[in-house]
């Protein structure tokens, strides 16, 4: 190649090496600038067999399943850091990252070490539970405040990161049982239900005036109630008997003896 200039004429030799050169020292300056670039986006690079690269985007999510013996109505998510009051039984499904449950082959997390802990306290020092799983499902059974964390570990550098908590607080208990229902199809107070929170344990039973048990139900069907039909025929109008026995999260013992009277 030839450069002119005012005076004179440089000539330069221009070697296929060094162009090969320029270009891959090019190329590692864009290298570095993404794994930077990546590290300031708060990603961690995992690599996987093959030398492929994955993303583990760590964003911790808890998903509630159940809530007083009954499914949610509505989608219910709850982030590190938040506090979610609710009945026992209450049962969440852990995740160490919130699109954890969309299958995604490409989550290639086998350079990690997860560690679920549930504490009773903030600070961890009185932790009841641990497990090592990627997502885990745990049922809240007693009244009080549980404080839950994600620990992970990269087993190849024997970097740490923990989660900040999900904090669940469960109510006291409570048991009320009613005195009277209509079940004429009307549509309003058709079925007999008491009304509950934060029971672990419950068996209704229901006779009539001669002490025969017409009917029972337990906290799996605790909605459900009674609709005022026994074997299948309804009962008629009168009098009738309940027994309730159960136990709230809170240890409470209930006990409950009471009339049922049936207006069709």
């Amino acid at each position: 190649m030839h450069f002119k200039t005012e005076k004179s004429c440089v000539c330069a030799d221009i070697r296929l090496e060094t162009v090969i050169f320029a270009g891959i020292m090019r190329c590692g300056l864009f290298l570095y600038i993404g794994c930077v670039a990546m590290l300031l986006l708060g990603y961690l690079p995992v690599w996987a067999g093959g030398g492929k690269t994955v993303l583990l985007d760590m964003s911790p999510v808890a998903i509630l399943l159940s809530e007083n013996g009954a499914m949610p109505e509505e989608s219910v998510s709850v982030y590190p850091g938040d506090m979610y009051t609710g009945a026992a039984p209450l049962e969440f499904r852990f995740l160490w990252r919130e699109s954890a449950d969309t299958g995604d082959s490409s989550d290639e997390t086998v350079d990690y070490r997860y560690e679920w802990n549930f504490s009773r306290d903030a600070a961890f020092n009185d932790i009841f539970l641990t497990r090592f799983d990627a997502e885990t499902i745990y049922s809240f059974q007693e009244s009080g405040v549980f404080y839950v964390r994600l620990i992970t570990t990269n087993t190849e550098t024997g970097k740490t990161d923990s989660s900040d908590a999900f904090i669940i607080r469960i109510a006291e208990s409570e048991l009320k049982v009613p005195n009277a229902f209509s079940p004429n199809g009307d549509g309003v107070n058709d079925v007999f239900r008491v009304k509950h929170k934060s029971l672990v344990r419950f068996n209704a039973y229901v006779f009539n005036r001669w002490g025969q048990e017409l009917y029972r139900w337990g906290l799996q069907n605790i909605d459900a109630g009674w609709d005022g039909t026994a074997h299948g025929k309804n009962v008629p109008e009168g009098v009738y008997f309940i027994v309730v026995e159960a136990e709230g999260a809170d240890g409470v013992n209930y006990k409950i003896k009471s009339d049922i009277n049936i207006l069709r």
